[in-house]
């Protein structure tokens, strides 16, 4: 239901509701004009004029909820996209009838944009100017803000398309307020003005020794590049990387931390991994999940009778610790499951999962067994951070229903 804010003390004689209008930075608004009848003082005393009042339109209780995720190239957003998109149901897809090129993928309840649209230079722009994607100065921030900003008020905009098949920037798109809307990219929580928009925040921490793995296997097999352009392409990206993209995780509410494992001495394979779920106390609508005992610092090794897992075999640890300054709560996972159906033992050691009955972590888990990271803690980790935003969702929504509607008086 929409809220309308209003100035005049009595509404008469007509009413105009404008059509939609494009602005500067594609938003596609309405507005409500009351023309009332009333005594002004002018050179005529007594004499009437039609005063116009434009009636200013919030989205109020169905504001979209908006999630951020941050992570370098090659780092599992996708994945993570697919998982969070099926925790809420409906599958994922890209806008109908629109470019097939579009980054947008859209669901029942939620809009994924990439971040990438909002490039200011195209792949020839960025070479003849010796800057990377990473770099601000290749990206138009105040668009970024301006749009995000408009479709949390439930505003449509024009959004921008980057096309990473040619590396040029396509005619935009229409998109709609969606109920979530999940911005994801190189710089969701960069511009301090688009992280304050943001309800809740992640960044995919991935290890140097993890992230060449990974995006070799994606860039080799998914888009033809050679080994030779990969190595330059990690190379060239790796100070801005640092610069502006790694600092971005002190601001996250949670982070996926992707190491090799401890379990190997001197591992130099990657295939087994170490993950980390680090999570910010005191966010609101969020709160971490635990292993036994909240608060308490805990190793655990599962029972071998009861979760078949090869060698180097599964080791969890949970406990408080200390994150930029922040206190957080940290679930870590090293190893790989050899049989899914088994997670329901370590799931009914977790606590605060957040699930809406006993084993849908597991159920998840099996419905994308394919993806990737299913087998050890990247694909289990995002799964119950899905399922914390699906509550965090709810309870801002519950919370926007208990606010009554009030009108302001100017």
């Amino acid at each position: 239901m929409a809220a309308c804010i209003y100035s005049t003390q009595s509404l008469n004689t007509s009413c105009f509701i404008s059509n939609p209008s494009n602005t500067h930075y594609g938003f596609h608004q309405k507005q409500v004009v009351f023309y009332t009848t009333s005594k002004r003082l002018s050179s005529k005393r007594g004499t009437n004029t039609i005063s116009p009042y434009v009636i200013k339109c919030a989205a109020g209780d169905s504001q979209t909820v908006v999630i951020g995720l941050a992570a370098d190239s090659g780092c599992g957003k996708s994945t993570f996209m697919r998982r969070l998109t099926s925790v809420f149901g409906g599958t994922a897809e890209p806008p109908k009838g629109g470019n097939p090129d579009s980054n947008t993928l859209i669901s029942d309840t939620t809009t994924v944009i990439c971040l990438d649209d909002y490039h200011s230079l195209d792949r020839t722009g960025r070479k003849e100017k010796g800057v990377t994607a990473l770099d601000p100065r290749a990206n138009d921030f105040d668009l970024m803000y301006e749009q995000v900003k408009a479709i949390k008020d439930g505003i449509a905009v024009e959004k921008p398309i980057y096309n990473h098949v040619t590396g040029l920037l396509d005619p935009p798109e229409l998109i709609k307020p969606p109920k979530i809307l999940v911005i994801e990219g190189l710089h969701p929580m960069y511009d301090a003005r688009v992280r304050d928009l943001l309800d809740f925040s992640i960044y995919l921490d991935i290890s140097n020794e993890v992230k060449f793995a990974w995006k070799i296997q994606r860039d080799m097999a998914e888009r033809g590049h050679s080994l030779e352009s990969i190595k330059a392409s990690i190379e060239a990206r790796k100070p801005d990387f640092d610069a502006y993209i790694d600092p971005q995780k002190q601001y996250a509410d949670a982070v996926i931390e992707v190491l090799p494992t401890q379990l190997i001495p001197d591992d130099n394979e990657g295939k087994i991994l170490r993950v980390r779920l680090i999570q910010k106390e005191g966010v609101k609508n969020f709160s971490p999940v635990y292993l036994f005992d909240d608060g308490s610092t805990i190793s655990w090794i599962p029972c071998g009778r009861k979760l078949t897992c090869s060698y180097p075999g599964i080791k969890f640890a949970y406990g408080p610790d200390t994150y930029f300054g922040n206190e957080v709560s940290v679930v870590e996972m090293d190893g790989q499951f050899d049989r899914l159906d088994e997670l329901i033992y370590v799931e009914s050691h977790l606590s605060n999962l957040s699930s809406k009955f006993y084993g849908e972590v597991t159920q998840q888990m099996l419905k994308h067994a394919d993806f990737p990271g299913s087998n050890n803690g990247t694909g289990l980790f995002q799964t119950i951070v899905g399922l914390k935003i699906r509550e965090l969702y709810e309870q801002i929504v519950a919370t926007r229903a208990e606010t009554p509607v009030r009108s302001a008086k100017v």
